[in-house]
C-alpha cells in the first residue's frame, strides 16, 4: 500500500512526536508499505523517511520547486517527484497514495487533510485521512469537526472521511479494515 503522510517539517516539537513517528516509519517499512510524503529534510518529514529507510522501506518524495531551490530535499527520498507548487504537491500525493495519515503539523498539514477530505465528500475518491492523535494533538480539531457536524455543516458524517487513531495499533486496524 502507498501511504501518504502529512506532517510538520519543524524541528522544535515535542520529542515524543519524533519517537512515535520513528515507530510509525519502522512499521510502514516492515509491513511493506511505501511512504509518500513531502520530501523535506527536517522535522517529522525527515524523521519518518529516515525510519522507513533504516527499516528497509521505500519512499516517494513529492517536491515543489521552492523546496528544491532551497536545498531542502531529504537524503532519504528514493523516488523524487517534482512539482511546481503546493497545490500540485497535494494533487500528486492524492493520486499516488491509497490512504493518508496526518501526524502533528500546522497550517500546511491541516490544508492537506481538508483537501483530501473535501475531495472525498464530493466523490472524487474514497480515500480516508487518519489523524494520528499523538498525545491528544488533534483533539481540538475533532471537537471543531463535531461542532460543524452538529450545526449541519458537514455532508454526511465527518468520520466517514477522517478517522482518528490514538496508537499505531489503531492505525494498523484502520488500514486493514
Amino acid at each position: 500500500m502507498k501511504i501518504g503522510i502529512f506532517c510538520s517539517a519543524n524541528e522544535q516539537l515535542d520529542p515524543d512526536f519524533f519517537t512515535m513517528t520513528e515507530e510509525l516509519g519502522r512499521w510502514l517499512a516492515t509491513e511493506g508499505h511505501t511512504l509518500v510524503y513531502g520530501g523535506v529534510n527536517s522535522g517529522l518529514m525527515e524523521c519518518v523517511a529516515r525510519a522507513v529507510k533504516q527499516a528497509g522501506g521505500r519512499t516517494v518524495g513529492v517536491l515543489p520547486q521552492i523546496v528544491v531551490k532551497g536545498g531542502r530535499i531529504s537524503d532519504y527520498v528514493d523516488v523524487e517527484m517534482m512539482c511546481d507548487n503546493l497545490s500540485d504537491r497535494k494533487q500528486l500525493m492524492g493520486d499516488r497514495s491509497d490512504v493518508f495519515i496526518a501526524l502533528p503539523g500546522g497550517i500546511g498539514t491541516i490544508d492537506e487533510v481538508f483537501t483530501i477530505a473535501a475531495a472525498h465528500t464530493i466523490g472524487y475518491h474514497d480515500k480516508r485521512v487518519i489523524l494520528y492523535n499523538m498525545k491528544g494533538f488533534w483533539d481540538d480539531l475533532t471537537a471543531m469537526l463535531d461542532r460543524l457536524q452538529q450545526r449541519g455543516m458537514v455532508r454526511g458524517e465527518w468520520r466517514d472521511y477522517i478517522a482518528v487513531a490514538n496508537s499505531l495499533e489503531e492505525i494498523s486496524e484502520l488500514i486493514k479494515g
